[in-house]
C-alpha cells in the first residue's frame, strides 16, 4: 500500500510517521546543530533515527518522516540502512510538533491511523513496543487521540506525567486522559509515583488523520491553515516531499501538547511497561551502558583507575580517568566535555554560551557529512586546509569552481574520475592532480568501493561559502 492510498475500512494499517526535529543540544559535543543526536551512532553502531524507523517497520515498511531540509540526506541514508519505504517531508523551518503533524496528516487519506514517533528515543524492546500500539487501534478508530504513557520506574523531574482516568467502553485497554501533569519537582515527582495512574509522557501518539485535522480545526486553526497552504504548494523530488516555504515559515511553532491535547476532550492514554528512554542527558546515554561494581560505565576506549560513578565516551583514542567520582566525560575528535553528572541538564546552557562566544564547535563537527559521502577537516591554518575525502561508490560532487584557493588531489584508495578543466581523467592510488584557482572541475567515484582522497587547499579564503556549482545531482544551490 502506498501512502496515498485509502486503507480498507476496518484494516487498522498503520502508517508511522517520526518527527526528525530537534538539535538535541544536551549530548554535546556528540550532537550538534550540523549533526543532531538522533543521526549519530550511539548504540551498536546505528543511531537513534534508524533504531526507530526498525522498530516502526514491525508495523509497516511504508513510512512518513518529516524531517528539516538541511538534513535531508542524513535522513535517507537512514532509511535506506533501516531498509524501509520512506517519503520524507521538509521542513523550511522548525515550527515545532503540531505544524510537523498536521503537514502529515494532510498528506494521507483522510481515514489513514497515523503513528507519530519522536526520532531520538530507544525501546529496545521492540516486539512489545508493536504490541501495544496495535492494542491502541480499537479507541484510535473509535475517534480518540491515543498517547502511549511509560510507566514510571522512579520520580523523574525531567518528563511530564498524563493522569490516567476512566476506561473507555469499546475502545479495548484505553482510558481517558484525566488531565496533562507538566515537568515536576522533585517533591511532586514522589507524590505522583505514589499516587498511582501516573505514566510518563513519552510523546508517542497513534492517531487517525481524520481526527487530528479536526482536533486542530477545533483548537489551533491557525495552524491548520497555514499547513494546508503549505501542503497545497509543496512540490515532489524523488523521496521528498518539499512543504511551500512561505506558508510554513508563516506558521506558529508550538507544540501538539499545548495545541490540542490539554484543550482536547477525547485524550485517552494506554500504559507501556517495558523500557524506554529519551536518550536526552549524558546520564541517559550512561544508562544504556551496564555499570561496574564501582558504578562505572564506559563507550570505546576509557580507562578507569579508582573511579566510581563515571562515565567516559571515548570512540577515538585511550581516555583516563584517575580518582573521579560522579563525573561525565566525553570525548571527540574536537571538543571534550567533562562535566559533575549532577550538572548532566546544563549541557544545553553550556552550547548556547559556546555560540554566542562564536566557537565553531558548538554547532558543527570536524567531520562533515554530505550526500556523496563525507569530509574530514584534518588540519587547517593560515592560508591553508587539509581534508580527507570519502566518496560513495557511484557518487558525483558538484561541477564546481572557486574564487579564492585552489586546490591539489591525492588519491589515497580507490579510482577517481576528475574533471579538470576540459580534460576527464582517471586517477588511482598514489595519483594526483593539481586544480588552479578559477578552474571548473569535478570529481566522480566510478568504481565499487569507497574513493578516499587527501585535499589540500590553499588561498586567501577557504569557507565553504566559495563554492561555485555549475551542476549539481543533489540540487544543491552554492555553499
Amino acid at each position: 500500500m502506498s501512502l496515498t492510498e485509502p486503507a480498507a475500512p476496518g484494516s487498522g494499517t498503520i502508517i508511522p510517521v517520526t518527527l526528525c526535529g530537534g538539535s538535541g543540544t544536551r549530548l554535546w559535543p556528540l550532537s550538534r546543530k550540523a549533526l543532531p543526536k538522533q543521526f549519530v551512532p550511539l548504540i551498536q553502531g546505528k543511531s537513534l533515527l534508524q533504531l526507530t524507523l526498525e522498530r516502526a517497520a514491525l508495523l509497516n515498511r511504508s513510512q512518513l518522516i518529516v524531517a528539516a531540509e538541511d538534513h535531508r540526506f542524513l535522513v535517507q541514508e537512514c532509511a535506506n540502512a533501516a531498509q524501509v519505504h520512506s517519503t520524507i517531508l521538509l521542513e523550511p523551518a522548525a515550527r515545532n510538533t503540531a505544524a510537523a503533524m498536521a503537514a502529515a496528516a494532510l498528506n494521507v487519506p483522510p481515514d489513514t491511523l497515523l503513528l507519530f514517533l519522536p526520532a531520538d528515543h530507544h525501546i529496545p524492546d521492540t516486539a512489545a513496543f508493536a504490541t501495544t500500539v496495535r492494542s491502541g487501534v480499537p479507541a484510535a478508530q473509535a475517534g480518540s487521540i491515543v498517547t502511549f504513557g511509560v510507566q514510571p520506574s522512579f520520580p523523574s523531574t525531567a518528563y511530564g506525567y498524563i493522569q490516567q482516568g476512566v476506561a473507555l467502553a469499546g475502545q479495548g485497554a484505553a482510558h481517558a486522559v484525566q488531565r496533562f501533569v507538566e515537568k515536576p519537582n522533585t517533591t511532586r515527582a514522589q507524590e505522583l509515583l505514589l499516587a498511582g495512574g501516573h505514566f510518563w509522557n513519552a510523546g508517542i501518539f497513534l492517531i487517525q488523520a481524520s481526527t487530528l485535522l479536526a482536533a486542530l480545526k477545533a483548537h489551533a486553526p491557525d495552524i491548520l491553515a497555514a499547513c494546508q497552504a503549505a501542503v497545497a504548494a509543496q512540490t515532489a523530488d524523488g523521496d521528498f516531499r518539499r512543504l511551500g516555504q512561505e506558508a510554513f515559515a508563516a506558521c506558529r511553532s508550538e507544540s501538539i501538547d499545548y495545541a490540542v491535547l490539554e484543550k482536547a476532550d477525547n485524550a485517552a492514554v494506554l500504559p507501556f511497561a517495558a523500557a524506554w528512554s529519551d536518550v536526552g542527558s549524558w546520564n541517559a546515554v550512561a544508562d544504556l551502558s551496564p555499570p561496574d561494581a564501582q558504578g562505572n560505565r564506559v563507550d570505546g576506549q576509557g580507562h578507569l583507575v579508582e573511579a566510581t560513578n563515571t562515565f567516559i565516551h571515548a570512540p577515538h583514542r585511550p581516555v583516563v580517568a584517575l580518582g573521579t567520582s560522579n563525573l561525565l566525560i566525553i570525548d571527540t575528535v574536537d571538543a571534550v566535555l567533562v562535566a559533575d553528572a549532577a550538572h548532566a541538564e546544563q549541557v544545553k546552557t553550556v552550547v548556547a554560551q559556546l555560540e554566542a562566544a562564536g566557537v565553531p564547535q558548538a554547532q558543527h563537527h570536524r567531520h562533515v557529512a554530505r550526500p556523496w559521502g563525507s569530509y574530514d577537516s584534518v588540519d587547517h591554518g593560515r592560508r591553508f586546509q587539509v581534508k580527507r575525502i570519502v566518496v560513495k561508490p557511484g557518487a558525483t560532487l558538484s561541477l564546481q569552481m572557486h574564487h579564492h584557493r585552489a586546490e591539489h588531489w591525492v588519491v589515497v584508495s580507490g579510482t577517481a574520475e576528475v574533471t579538470n578543466g576540459d580534460k576527464v581523467m582517471l586517477l588511482s592510488e598514489n595519483q594526483s592532480t593539481y586544480i588552479p584557482l578559477g578552474q571548473v572541475h569535478r570529481l566522480r567515484n566510478p568504481g565499487k568501493v569507497p574513493l578516499e582522497i587527501i585535499e589540500v587547499q590553499s588561498g586567501s579564503y577557504l569557507g565553504e561559502d566559495d563554492i561555485v556549482r555549475l551542476e549539481d545531482t543533489y540540487g544543491r544551490a552554492n555553499g
